[in-house]
């Protein structure tokens, strides 16, 4: 399957990518958020704070954002509204997330330096509360849920493994256990998202390749990139059946793949779901 360039590099340390009236593209380490034409080229772009970790649209319009430590809001005419911060070392930021099949929007920690342990999952309800899902996770990265909403996945990159939950509305996530076990020369699993039947395809950093995972986590498909730092994918274009990836200059030596920091795109022969909207 051919991965052809979609966009000049566009950030530095690319993630985050979702399909909201065009695709939109977080550069995380500049706190901002990219949005793209048709063409790839930078239409927007919305500075959130030091750190945009992960974003999706709200039902009231505007968006929901994982900042450097916590969550704001951003208002359908651009205003934001920083919250009041989780926590107060400087060494942990905010990472990835995403919205659960009602609406309350998630996202992990990590600290700078990876030390084990340091970050949790949050979870932000549409009341303003936020609790602690996962304590004590070392980096935690991509979530996504199956087509019917009974199944969610999950990524800690530095367990080298991705895993799967059950879930329901009530309980949350519940009976966490190993879907993938990842060898270290595949690189590390980072975002992911899951495709209309069920498939689940996660991006790997350092492993210059997604790759997909079938219901009961047989790899069943490749797609390999030009550049090492592959961070994270989404569905988007107007059928949903054009798989977008961003990629990262992070710890890329000065002079070497040029294309990194671009985002790629795929026509992998299925689509993927529409991004669940924060409810509020």
């Amino acid at each position: 399957m051919k991965v052809e360039r979609f966009s000049e590099p566009v950030a530095f340390h690319g993630e985050g990518p979702v399909w909201w009236d065009g695709l939109r593209v977080v550069d995380m380490l500049a706190g901002d958020i990219v949005a793209l034409d048709g063409n790839g080229k930078p239409a927007d772009r919305l500075h959130v704070g030091r750190v945009a970790a992960a974003f999706r649209p709200r039902r009231a319009g505007g968006l929901v954002v994982a900042v450097e430590r916590g969550f704001a809001l951003v208002g359908s005419d651009g205003a934001g509204e920083t919250l009041p911060e989780l926590w107060d070392d400087p060494g942990v930021r905010m990472n990835d997330g995403a919205t659960d099949p009602q609406g309350r929007f998630y996202c992990g920690s990590m600290a700078y330096d990876m030390t084990a342990g340091a970050g949790a999952l949050y979870r932000f309800d549409a009341d303003g509360a936020v609790s602690v899902v996962l304590p004590s996770v070392t980096c935690s990265n991509g979530l996504a849920w199956s087509p019917d909403g009974a199944t969610a996945y999950y990524v800690d990159s530095l367990t080298h493994r991705i895993d799967v939950f059950d879930y329901d509305a009530v309980a949350g996530l519940a009976g966490r256990r190993p879907f993938v076990a990842v060898a270290e020369d595949e690189g590390l699993p980072d975002g992911l998202t899951v495709d209309a039947e069920g498939g689940v395809w996660v991006a790997f950093f350092g492993g210059s390749a997604v790759r997909r995972y079938s219901t009961d986590g047989r790899l069943d498909d490749v797609l390999e990139l030009p550049v090492s730092q592959v961070t994270a994918c989404t569905f988007g274009g107007p059928a949903l059946d054009e798989l977008y990836i961003t990629t990262s200059r992070l710890e890329v030596p000065e002079g070497d793949q040029s294309e990194a920091g671009s985002v790629f795109r795929a026509r992998p022969g299925v689509t993927g779901l529409a991004p669940t909207p924060f409810a509020r």
